[in-house]
């Protein structure tokens, strides 16, 4: 795991969401196409350095917070801007239907 992508816990994650635009991803370990989208967050987190945080947050662990923003299935990446929820997506879509909708919201 690079250093680009933050783990998040329940105590980290408002200040991790709180500025700018950061892309959690809601994950598990025992999820195959959590594991299978694991990679390509890092490359999407080199490529956009600067423009948007990466984190992943353990649903296992934090199901309070994962509740909270309606995650019923893995993967799902949500989109924050300032704070607020902007977009999600649900599964592992290709990495060029990813960075689209990264890239939509910057």
């Amino acid at each position: 795991m690079s250093d680009l992508i933050q783990h998040l816990t329940d105590a980290t994650f408002p200040d991790a969401v709180a500025k700018g635009l950061t892309v959690v991803d809601f994950w598990a370990p025992w999820c195959a196409p959590c594991r299978e989208l694991a990679p390509v967050t890092e490359i999407l987190a080199a490529e956009f350095q600067g423009k948007a945080a990466f984190a992943k947050l353990n649903v296992d662990d934090f199901t309070p917070l994962s509740e909270q923003y309606d995650v019923l299935s893995m993967p799902t990446l949500v989109i924050f801007k300032d704070g607020k929820p902007l977009d999600r997506i649900v599964g592992a879509l290709p990495i060029d239907q990813l960075r689209a909708r990264i890239q939509q919201a910057i």
